[in-house]
């Protein structure tokens, strides 16, 4: 698939964390209390700084922590929609690009992740 950059899938963003995600990005300096939340059911998530992702450069329109992003945005535009299930978000200006085969192996990938970013916040959530 191409980006364009558009920052659109940076923007209010609601991106889940791993343990794992959160943990590369605290190797590389970064204070898990400025770039993640948990939500009321003990989900991690990126936080938003005046309305797009912290770590996107909203003037330069690009990632600052790229080659460390979560797994999530790696997957992205590839998501799991309740009603549909694997699908191609289509926020995504650039959707049309995703061939079919990314689609089947990234669909993989989204779903081992939300598995365990599931399990991780049942764990938390039982030990709160």
């Amino acid at each position: 698939m191409r980006c364009s950059r558009c920052g659109l899938c940076c923007e209010e963003t609601e991106m889940m964390l791993s343990n794992t995600d959160i943990e590369r990005l605290e190797a590389i300096g970064y204070d898990k209390e400025k770039f993640m939340k948990y939500d009321s059911h003990s989900f991690a998530q990126l936080q938003n700084h005046q309305g797009y992702c912290v770590f996107y450069d909203v003037i330069r329109s690009v990632c600052t922590v790229y080659s460390h992003r979560p797994q999530g945005c790696r997957i992205y535009p590839v998501v799991y929609s309740e009603e549909e299930g694997v699908t191609v978000d289509d926020l995504c200006p650039e959707k049309d690009t995703v061939t079919e085969t990314e689609l089947r192996t990234k669909g993989r990938k989204v779903i081992r992740l939300l598995r365990r970013i599931t399990r991780e916040a049942v764990s938390r959530s039982a030990h709160t």
